[in-house]
């Protein structure tokens, strides 16, 4: 497979280095290209993504889907693999992407939940255990696609032309789905999934967040648009 890996990546000098070497090693030379967007960021993102062995990139627009976009455009990949800026990829990420695209020609993008660490036992245990709520709304609307784990086919981007930059964080992974699933299906996989940090979590609480990605989940579905607009920044 030809695999570019896209880390969209806003004041992350503390962990990008951490999140490229993960992705280096555990796809044994499988990517193409590893790309650093760095969305405006005014620390050393840009200078510890080179220091790793990443090709960096600018967006001056901040905002996830404006910097996801850019990785796109700046990429030469057939398959486009989006992780965050504090997520590592498992030893079987690559071999779960190669195995479900080659037995699946139908899909075009592939996408699975995370595994939080940096919490309390106990709160990345109830963390992980959240998700196996999401198979079920899968099912129902048919689609689904988590923004900090997620491969999808450089074609079927073309054919929606793209990320929509008017939205700046919550709700752009599923407004993304929901277009995808147009042109193709887009698969959502427990078993593919990738280490996350549980800093947002930890510092705006754990009921409070999930309620926010439940409704920004749930309005682009129903209403096509994010049902939150503002975001904070957690580093």
């Amino acid at each position: 497979m030809d695999i570019t890996l896209i880390i969209c990546a806003h004041n992350e000098e503390s962990v990008i280095g951490e999140t490229i070497d993960a992705a280096r090693k555990y796809s044994r030379g499988k990517f193409r290209e590893i790309i650093v967007v760095d969305n405006a960021s005014v620390d050393r993102t840009a200078e510890v993504a080179r220091e790793h062995g990443a090709r960096v990139v600018f967006e001056p627009e901040k905002g996830l889907p404006s910097a996801r976009q850019c990785g796109f455009e700046n990429s030469a990949g057939e398959y486009l693999a989006y992780i965050d800026a504090d997520t590592l990829i498992t030893p079987k990420w690559i071999d779960i992407v190669e195995k479900t695209f080659a037995e699946r020609p139908d899909i075009v993008s592939l996408s699975g939940p995370r595994r939080y660490f940096g919490a309390v036992w106990y709160r990345v245990w109830l963390l992980n255990a959240m998700w196996y709520v999401s198979p079920l709304g899968y099912y129902v609307v048919g689609y689904m696609i988590l923004g900090g784990n997620f491969v999808v086919k450089r074609s079927a981007l073309e054919k929606i032309g793209g990320f929509d930059r008017t939205i700046k964080f919550y709700g752009e992974d599923t407004d993304l789905a929901r277009r995808l699933s147009k042109v193709g299906k887009t698969l959502f996989k427990m078993n593919f999934y990738a280490y996350a940090s549980a800093r947002r979590f930890e510092k705006e609480g754990i009921w409070k967040v999930n309620v926010v990605y439940v409704f920004n989940y749930l309005w682009p579905v129903l209403f096509h648009r994010p049902y939150t607009k503002e975001y904070q920044d957690v580093r």
